[in-house]
């Protein structure tokens, strides 16, 4: 090859030589945007989620008026987390809740329920528009549930079972256990959804002592 035609070819590969080191240039850049946007994003995600959980929490776990459930817990002697989820299964801390049935309030007490409550605790100014009351309604509440496992001696499924369907069916699904010689379970129940609402509570129960420890102690 002569030297013309060997500096020809120099000077056709130069261009091409160009272009793909501009072109590993370009890649390299494009790989460390990517690379820096996607660094970025990782941070920004754990800053942010601390205020993703607690929102998700929220909306999926809510909590109000912990105080008075501390307080009334305390007063009780009762699990405070226990409290929290049955509120959680009958009303989902939504406040002025009434049921078909006419239960009313966050702990989702009946008028007749509520009166009694208040004979057997001194409520004598009771009224029961008082049970769109959070104070009065966690009040009442958390003294009917203190009852009803002192009733069933510590049993807290046929406690949340007779919360739920009344002490006449927890009291008939008990005496047809020991005529059968069945475990006092919550197999006992025959109804699916009492045992599905006792299930309910007693997981609720577990994720609310897991999950807002801090916001529930004694």
């Amino acid at each position: 090859m002569s030297t013309h035609t060997q500096s020809a070819a120099r000077h056709r590969r130069a261009p091409a030589r160009s272009a793909a080191a501009r072109r590993r240039t370009i890649l390299r850049r494009r790989l460390t945007a990517i690379g820096a946007a996607v660094l970025l994003a990782a941070l920004a995600a754990a800053l942010l989620w601390p205020q993703v959980h607690h929102a998700v929490r929220e909306i999926t776990l809510p909590l109000r008026h912990e105080d008075i459930i501390r307080q009334q817990a305390r007063e009780k002697g009762l699990d405070p987390a226990l409290v929290a989820a049955v509120i959680y299964a009958e009303s989902h801390f939504r406040d002025g809740q009434t049921s078909p049935a006419g239960a009313l309030g966050l702990m989702q007490l009946t008028p007749e329920t509520a009166r009694y409550i208040a004979r057997k605790s001194g409520g004598t100014a009771f009224v029961v528009g008082d049970l769109a009351t959070p104070q009065v309604n966690i009040a009442y509440g958390a003294y009917y549930l203190r009852y009803l496992l002192r009733r069933y001696d510590g049993n807290e499924a046929f406690a949340l079972a007779a919360y739920n369907a009344g002490e006449g069916n927890v009291d008939r699904w008990i005496a047809a256990a020991r005529a059968h010689d069945r475990a006092l379970t919550i197999d006992a129940i025959p109804y699916a959804e009492t045992r599905a609402y006792v299930t309910r509570v007693q997981d609720a129960k577990r994720d609310y002592a897991s999950n807002y420890a801090s916001s529930l102690e004694r």
